[in-house]
């Protein structure tokens, strides 16, 4: 077996040549993810709906500059014009070396914060929705870029899953409160465990690595969301559940999907990398 030559760390990290793309760039963590990568170096194509995209697109291009940003706009319910949008970003770029497939549908039709989507009434049309955004999205983009990576010899996989795919909600944290977490999310994010190993299995001899990445008690500040807390007290519920006395802040991910994307991690495949504040430990 011929060795792997032994880069410096920096570069193991480094990201300079390589080209990401990102499903569900403009969401709450989507645009930590994408920012992430930018700053290591890479070239990221953002994949998602409608203005909200094409808002971050110009951000984070009077950022770092028109070349280092490529934007894809497409409804990923579309599933032909889903494959379309990914054979197209494939067909622009030499190689696609990083694939973060992030889009999930966070809404009353996945049963998010809503008394609809509680576990005995949550109704067949939001479970398959739950299910297609959370692991039918990921399966397609996998199925088309993945192809791509092998026949190029190497590249990334990292499906971001939730800390609720090997745990369940405590329904203490919601009681007095409207907010709850569906069942049908953590059923959605826990198949996409068993799409990672598989996609990691069936690809690893063709160069190609694939990784879960699992936020926990990531709430979404912005507001405004199906997934945002409404309340300080739930806030409070948050933090103290967690081993490090704190929720996650949007930066606190920013390492982690460098090293899933890069070298710094190559001889990791088919892994579920949890950063949750010590959430799952107890």
């Amino acid at each position: 077996m011929t060795s792997l030559p032994e880069p410096s760390l920096p570069k193991l990290f480094s990201l300079t040549g390589k080209t990401a793309v990102v499903t569900g760039a403009a969401g709450y963590l989507g645009r930590v993810f994408t920012g992430a990568l930018l700053e290591a170096g890479a070239w990221v194509v953002l994949m998602g709906r409608g203005e909200k995209l094409a808002a971050e697109a110009a951000r984070l291009r009077d950022l770092h500059g028109n070349r280092a940003v490529d934007v894809e706009v497409v409804d990923f319910f579309d599933h032909d014009a889903y494959r379309r949008g990914l054979d197209s970003v494939a067909d622009r770029h030499a190689a696609i070396d990083v694939l973060v497939n992030n889009a999930f549908e966070f809404s009353k039709e996945t049963g998010f914060n809503d008394p609809s989507g509680r576990v005995d009434v949550i109704t067949k049309d939001q479970w398959m929705r739950a299910l297609e955004s959370g692991v039918y999205w990921h399966a397609l983009a996998t199925q088309v870029l993945a192809e791509r990576m092998a026949k190029q010899g190497s590249g990334s996989i990292i499906n971001v899953s939730s800390m609720y795919a090997i745990v369940s909600p405590d329904p203490a944290m919601y009681e007095g409160t409207e907010v709850f977490n569906p069942p049908s999310y953590g059923a959605a994010k826990a198949a996409l465990l068993a799409l990672t190993r598989y996609t990691a299995a069936f690809y690893g001899r063709r160069g190609v690595r694939c990784n879960a990445l699992l936020p926990g008690a990531f709430p979404n500040l912005g507001g405004g969301t199906h997934n945002a807390p409404r309340n300080d007290e739930f806030l409070r519920r948050l933090s103290d559940r967690t081993v490090l006395g704190r929720y996650g802040e949007p930066a606190d991910l920013k390492g982690a999907i460098v090293f899933l994307a890069s070298d710094a991690s190559r001889y990791v495949t088919g892994q579920c990398l949890s950063v949750d504040g010590g959430w799952t430990v107890r």
